[in-house]
């Protein structure tokens, strides 16, 4: 199943804040999740949004709906899950 991208304004300004090389990576992952959320994702329990995608010591947390995957944030992994 094909999935369309989102990205939320909060998103688009982390992925500015991180360097380029970073975040050249970061966009490639992402997507990748085009495509039967390809990567290294996981369902997250008890926590909002539901997934994370990791991408080094970054991680995209996002949700799914129906057909669509909406990117909330983009953090390094000591800022992800607080």
């Amino acid at each position: 199943m094909d999935y369309k991208i989102e990205i939320m304004p909060k998103a688009i300004k982390d992925i500015k804040s991180i360097p380029k090389t970073e975040a050249k990576r970061i966009a490639e992952k992402i997507n990748g999740l085009r495509h039967a959320l390809a990567g290294d994702v996981k369902k997250l329990t008890n926590f909002t949004p539901e997934y994370r995608l990791r991408v080094g010591n970054w991680r995209v947390l996002f949700e799914v709906e129906d057909d669509k995957v909406i990117i909330y944030s983009v953090l390094h992994r000591k800022e992800s899950y607080r």
